[in-house]
């Protein structure tokens, strides 16, 4: 996925980010995929995943699955 096929789509960041930046992710997306990128870097690396892997991914989030400090 190319930088031009990226422009002009809405980006997102979790609103449990807060609003004194730091380390924010934001997601777009994308028929079928969701492109992600870090807040701070809106024109470095972007990575595109599929809907459903990204489901996977989000529902483990939640669930605490990822977390550092258990």
């Amino acid at each position: 996925m190319s930088t031009s096929d990226l422009a002009g789509i809405q980006w997102r960041k979790s609103s449990r980010s807060g609003h004194q930046g730091g380390e924010c992710v934001e997601v777009a997306a994308l028929a079928p995929a969701v492109a992600v990128r870090d807040s701070k870097d809106p024109d470095g690396p972007r990575l595109a995943f599929g809907a459903a892997a990204w489901r996977v991914f989000a529902g483990r989030v939640k669930a605490s699955e990822y977390d550092l400090e258990r």
